[in-house]
């Protein structure tokens, strides 16, 4: 990126192009630059800019090579800013760099902190104080599903954004509970914003920026997802996040590398325990033995990091939705425990086919929910 394509810049994107964030994205985009070698480089040269314009002496004193410095040398080069930044503005994406308002401080604290994010959808997010990240195995089994379901329900009732890595089995599960209760929720990514992984939840993705909630991957646009990126993507997981929750994972879950980050950062870590027959349980019992805290409901979690559960007033609520007298007498017999249809006929009286249809526009109302044949409140 010459002083030359600078100049020729229109005056608007001149203004924008000359501030350090502009070079911080360069950075965030250039190869034999990580995040150690970029973070010493601005301790050396005091600023991005001068980073970038920096020498291979200068370059090796901050601890990268010269076969290094010869990638990033060839990268500045031939870097068409002007161009990446209207790519970023077609697919709609943000880039938040280390030391702005929108980059998490949490994050700020971490060992090799990203140079910066790319962001889309509701960036606020990313600085609300109650993040927890919720993670676990990809082979969700039912106990997991109804797990997760439920304590994700608890936790966005009482205000936390669910962070998760948009993966299948509970990953997934976490940020859908999540819509599904009208919470927010993050998802961080191992490739790059605008690549949907895996396939088989570009859905959910979409689920996710409609419901206000938000993408983010510390990888530039287009960036595939590989083994490497996982790792790396679950440390900004745990560092965006005050606590992270593991609700079922095997002994070698991915999950666990969560957990260790946390750890490392000083986080609380809190897992559910399952079946000892199950090898899903495997990892949560292995987390719990090792010192993790022990959850059977979302007030565990709350009671630990000391925040008071927000009590909503459900009698208003019912109220303002015109309930009716069935209804009412569902949601008594549903207020403390889960039912089957069966269990809820016989303790309300009504039969079972007129029944059906009243659950059914409950649920539509947001009212309950059905879990593997169980209704529930939904709070």
């Amino acid at each position: 990126m010459s002083r030359g394509q600078l100049r020729a810049m229109p005056k608007k994107c001149y203004s924008i192009c000359m501030d350090e964030k502009i070079y911080y994205l360069s950075f965030s985009l250039s190869p034999g630059v990580g995040p150690k070698g970029f973070q010493n480089l601005l301790k050396l040269l005091g600023s991005a800019q001068n980073a970038w314009k920096g020498s291979s002496s200068d370059f090796k004193k901050a601890g990268i090579g010269k076969a290094n410095f010869a990638k990033f040398d060839g990268f500045r080069r031939e870097f068409d800013i002007q161009e990446y930044l209207r790519k970023l503005k077609r697919a709609r994406v943000e880039f938040i760099p280390f030391g702005d308002k929108y980059y998490p401080e949490r994050l700020k604290k971490i060992e090799s902190q990203p140079i910066g994010l790319f962001t889309k959808g509701n960036h606020k997010l990313l600085v609300g104080p109650q993040i927890i990240a919720v993670v676990g195995t990809r082979k969700i089994t039912s106990y997991g599903r109804e797990v997760t379901e439920n304590l994700v329900s608890e936790l966005c009732s009482s205000g936390f954004v669910i962070v998760s890595g948009m993966a299948l089995g509970v990953d997934g599960i976490g940020h859908k509970s999540a819509i599904d209760s009208r919470g927010s929720t993050i998802a961080v990514l191992g490739c790059g914003v605008d690549c949907p992984y895996p396939r088989e939840n570009e859905k959910l993705y979409e689920e996710i920026l409609d419901s206000n909630g938000l993408i983010v991957s510390e990888y530039p646009l287009g960036m595939p997802a590989n083994q490497g990126t996982f790792p790396a993507r679950n440390r900004i997981i745990a560092g965006i996040s005050s606590a992270v929750l593991i609700t079922e994972a095997a002994e070698d879950s991915g999950s666990l590398i969560t957990a260790g980050h946390a750890v490392k950062q000083g986080k609380p870590v809190f897992a559910v325990p399952g079946p000892i027959t199950s090898q899903m349980s495997k990892g949560t019992l292995k987390l719990l033995k090792q010192g993790a805290i022990l959850v059977q409901s979302g007030e565990d979690i709350l009671e630990a990091l000391n925040i008071k559960k927000q009590i909503s007033n459900s009698k208003n609520t019912y109220q303002k939705l015109k309930i009716s007298n069935e209804e009412a007498k569902i949601l008594e017999v549903l207020e403390n425990e889960e039912r089957t249809i069966d269990e809820i006929s016989k303790l309300t009286n009504l039969k079972i086919g007129k029944l059906s249809i009243i659950l059914s526009e409950m649920e539509l109302k947001g009212l309950i929910k059905n879990a593997f044949g169980r209704w529930t409140i939904v709070h």
